[in-house]
């Protein structure tokens, strides 16, 4: 019996752009079988969307080195100062999955949004204790649903998640979802008192 074990492929993870539109379709029947297990909490995407978000450099997409799509994240700013992130419709497809992949797209997807909104509060809702996890480790923290943005466009685009008639029944002030959030001014706050625990030591 050979104990050769297989290479594990090579991932590129990458800001999506215009060369990516023909995968454009792959993303969207990934986004819309995962929106259909209400486990996931995920919200399903139009075309339209997904190749909006990569005119804006506000996508993360995971390719193999052959050019077969692996996984992919996409970035929206929300409220009138676009003073919320969301890391949203985080997918690895199935075969490239156990291979910590989600958390190298998530991280991609929380660096590109620090760059581009620095002050920016980025949050997001889940149902996967996996992708609770990788938040908590980026420095999210659970919160309550009234912490996040107000914005309806945010809200609204949670009606194509199975989940969305008990949001709705509750008002909008819970759900399936846990809502985590990652705070710039509170972890730059936590920085200096630590910095000041140091000093007085």
């Amino acid at each position: 019996m050979s104990s050769e074990k297989s290479k594990k492929p090579e991932i590129i993870i990458s800001v999506a752009n215009q060369t990516h539109y023909p995968y454009i379709d792959q993303i969207c029947k990934a986004i819309d079988a995962e929106a259909q297990q209400k486990d996931k909490g995920i919200a399903r995407r139009t075309p339209e969307y997904i190749r909006q978000k990569m005119i804006e450099s506000k996508a993360i997409i995971a390719l193999t080195r052959e050019g077969e799509i692996a996984g992919f994240c996409y970035v929206e700013a929300w409220g009138k100062d676009k003073n919320f992130i969301a890391n949203s419709g985080l997918f690895v497809v199935p075969q490239f999955r156990e291979l910590g992949l989600g958390k190298m797209i998530k991280q991609a997807a929380f660096n590109h949004s620090r760059d581009k909104f620095p002050t920016a509060k980025i949050f997001g809702l889940t149902t996967s204790p996996a992708v609770m996890k990788i938040n908590n480790q980026l420095g999210y923290r659970p919160v309550t649903y009234d912490q996040l943005t107000d914005d309806t466009a945010f809200w609204d685009g949670c009606k194509t998640c199975a989940n969305y008639p008990i949001l709705n029944a509750k008002n909008y002030r819970n759900c399936l979802c846990t809502a985590m959030l990652f705070d710039p001014a509170e972890k730059e706050e936590e920085h200096k008192n630590e910095e000041k625990s140091r000093i007085s030591v």
